[in-house]
């Protein structure tokens, strides 16, 4: 398969490459100049609302919030471009699969998406990520750019799935909810060569995809349209249950009810991990995060911010269930903190619990 990035224009590459350093510039020397203006006000504050309520007075706030704003549109029209431009070949990939698929794919067209999922453009995407074929690629090429390159060959799901993931040498099946177009699974097979790897996801255009792509890879993935919080799998039949940055895109109910999904999956002795965001006790950088969900049309990490996750896995039958912060850099699981990091970047952290022997 071809990548659309391969096939830039100088002018696209140039647009690309503008977006990319006004990122990295908005995170690495805006986000400290506005936390030094922060601090020169006094006092710190003791609570996020307070916080957030300083850091809008600051004079550097307008423009801090403008262009997190702006260069996210910027973005995806930049992708979105990229990508239609393609549209005919582009199409063609994902139904070139080979006679003797490694995998299979499963798309229900009679699936309801839920209201919560269908009403947002989530990451200001126009569309959504469901809406249309080319909405994966786009996405696809748009992630690229959120992660600041440092995600490019999935470094970042391959650190977390060695990181992060138990070793289960005679693993028979792990499921990946929420999997969007397979960059989260994909790593999945290397780990547990011996297990069935199923991807779960909602939207029929990212399962096309990550089915394409996984083929041209060669790679032994069973992709299904499915709802995570009710799989039709059967119960213990699953080492391993993942997801990655699928719980803050659901309300509250919706959280709890994929918990208990996964606890119904786990077979005796299996483990669950979810790679989320979580706070990070810094009352400003806590408030941007806030205000990051609201710039981006993420409107429930306050959904994931309230849920006592940990409480919800021990209440549906999970033991030593905790959060460990996540160094997307190189590190990956990081028990002793995200370190003093000076850049604005997302306070990833680990989900982990596991069901207890029988």
């Amino acid at each position: 398969m071809f990548d659309v990035e391969d096939r830039l224009t100088l002018d696209e590459r140039s647009t690309v490459d503008f977006v990319l350093g006004l990122r990295k510039r908005w995170a690495d020397t805006v986000y400290p100049a506005l936390a030094r203006e922060y601090a020169a006000t006094g006092e710190p504050a003791t609570s996020i609302d307070e916080a957030g309520r300083t850091l809008r007075e600051l004079p550097l706030y307008p423009w801090f919030s403008h262009l997190e704003r702006v260069q996210q549109k910027m973005l995806w029209k930049a992708a979105g471009d990229a990508v239609l431009d393609r549209r005919a070949e582009l199409t063609r990939q994902l139904t070139t699969v080979p006679a003797q698929p490694a995998g299979s794919l499963t798309l229900d067209p009679d699936l309801p998406l839920p209201d919560w999922y269908t009403d947002y453009d989530i990451h200001i995407q126009p569309g959504g990520f469901f809406s249309d074929d080319m909405s994966a690629y786009v996405y696809e090429f748009g992630a690229r750019i959120v992660m600041l390159r440092d995600n490019d060959g999935y470094k970042f799901h391959q650190l977390f799935t060695r990181t992060a993931l138990p070793d289960v040498p005679a693993a028979t099946r792990v499921v990946d909810i929420g999997c969007g177009f397979g960059k989260s699974t994909r790593p999945l097979v290397g780990r547990y060569p011996t297990a069935q790897v199923i991807g779960i996801d909602l939207a029929a255009p990212g399962l096309r995809l990550a089915h394409a792509e996984a083929e041209a890879a060669g790679l032994p993935i069973d992709y299904r349209q499915g709802d995570g919080r009710a799989t039709d799998l059967a119960d213990a039949s699953c080492d391993v249950v993942t997801g990655t940055m699928v719980l803050h895109e659901m309300p509250a109910t919706a959280i709890r009810e994929t918990i208990e999904e996964a606890a119904r999956l786990l077979k005796p002795g299996g483990a669950l991990r979810f790679l989320e965001f979580q706070l990070t006790g810094d009352p400003l950088r806590d408030a941007t995060v806030y205000e990051h969900a609201e710039r981006n049309n993420e409107p429930f990490f306050h959904a994931l911010f309230g849920s006592d996750l940990v409480a919800i896995c021990t209440e549906v039958g999970l033991t030593d269930a905790g959060w460990t912060p996540f160094d997307e850099r190189r590190n990956g699981v990081q028990p002793e903190g995200w370190g003093d990091r000076s850049e604005w970047h997302f306070p990833w952290a680990v989900l982990s619990a596991t069901k207890p022997e029988a």
